[in-house]
């Protein structure tokens, strides 16, 4: 049976992780400790980090449970916790080369249930770009996840430019996740970093792309940001206040009106909320958002697609939200 639902934020690792932590002798690298059937701890340098299910690393579980909630295809990228940029440049290209094979041999093995995009050391702009040249012409990956700042950079930083202008010329889509959210030490009870540090963060990294100008001067980017765009779609009124009512401060590197990037990049559904997703089909764009459900972590859509599934009765609008958008962005 054929399931039309693609689901562009899925995450996974190999079940084997080498121990960069004890090879290197620094850092916060993860690998995985297989203390009980079914289930590993992540450690994370040498202390434990989370524990994780066997759907993290086995495919045949996830297609199982792909089959259970009638998703056709994942979009599998790393777990933002594995990109290392805060390691030495050539061990982040170590690692990321190790995250992306492996998420090719998973797409190979199963090229009709998955599809893959890409890690790089965003550390080293050389490493990260011949990294990304390598998943789109070698392992035959459509694009790329990032973090929404690199070591505490804003994606505006002229640093990055080279791998914008590179990501354009390559036809490389991005997926743009938040991790190491701002204010995170500041917030750690009640969860407070997941619940609301990346919601804001997602907004911190839309907003840097469009002050700075990178969506304009690359407009052929084709762009995704997670859960929902975060605050930004509630907050646009604000940020273009903001820019109309002091342009000293916001119009600084990009003289365009905010809200006329609406549009131009696409956000996955995963806002859990009915009300919330009509808002964001309203604001951000019927054509512009894509199932997408964090798969497998708590925090995610527990059934993939069921809010679109049970909300929207239009069956055009239905369509383009589980699968017609996604292949928009992954394939341009």
């Amino acid at each position: 049976m054929t399931y039309q639902k693609i689901d562009i934020h899925t995450h996974i690792m190999p079940e084997h992780i080498p121990d960069w932590f004890k090879k290197y002798g620094y850092g916060e690298f993860i690998h995985l400790e297989h203390h009980k059937p079914c289930c590993a701890r992540m450690i994370k340098g040498d202390k434990v980090f989370r524990e994780v299910e066997q759907n993290c690393w086995d495919t045949t579980v996830r297609m199982k449970e792909m089959d259970m909630t009638e998703v056709g295809m994942q979009v599998l990228s790393t777990i933002p916790v594995l990109f290392n940029y805060w390691a030495k440049p050539e061990h982040g290209l170590e690692t990321a080369r190790f995250f992306n094979d492996h998420i090719a041999h998973c797409v190979a093995q199963h090229p009709t249930r998955f599809m893959g995009i890409g890690t790089v050391p965003m550390q080293d702009m050389d490493m990260a770009i011949k990294e990304m040249e390598r998943c789109v012409r070698v392992l035959k990956m459509p694009g790329l996840e990032l973090g929404s700042n690199i070591n505490s950079k804003n994606l505006s930083d002229p640093y990055f430019e080279p791998f914008w202008k590179a990501a354009e010329e390559l036809g490389c889509c991005l997926f743009i996740h938040p991790w190491e959210m701002m204010g995170e030490k500041e917030m750690q009870k009640y969860w407070l970093p997941w619940l609301v540090g990346m919601p804001a963060e997602t907004s911190r990294a839309i907003c840097s792309m469009i002050f700075s100008g990178v969506l304009e001067r690359y407009p052929k980017l084709r762009v995704a940001f997670a859960h929902g765009g975060g605050s930004f779609p509630l907050t646009i009124g604000r940020i273009e206040h903001g820019f109309n009512v002091r342009p000293d401060l916001c119009a600084v590197d990009n003289k365009e009106d905010p809200r006329s990037y609406i549009g131009k990049f696409w956000i996955d559904s995963l806002v859990h909320d009915p009300k919330a997703l009509d808002f964001i089909i309203d604001v951000m764009g019927a054509d512009k958002i894509c199932l997408g459900s964090d798969y497998p972590f708590p925090l995610g859509e527990h059934h993939p697609g069921k809010l679109i599934e049970e909300h929207i009765q239009d069956k055009h609008l239905r369509e383009q939200l589980l699968y017609k958008n996604a292949m928009a962005w992954l394939k341009g």
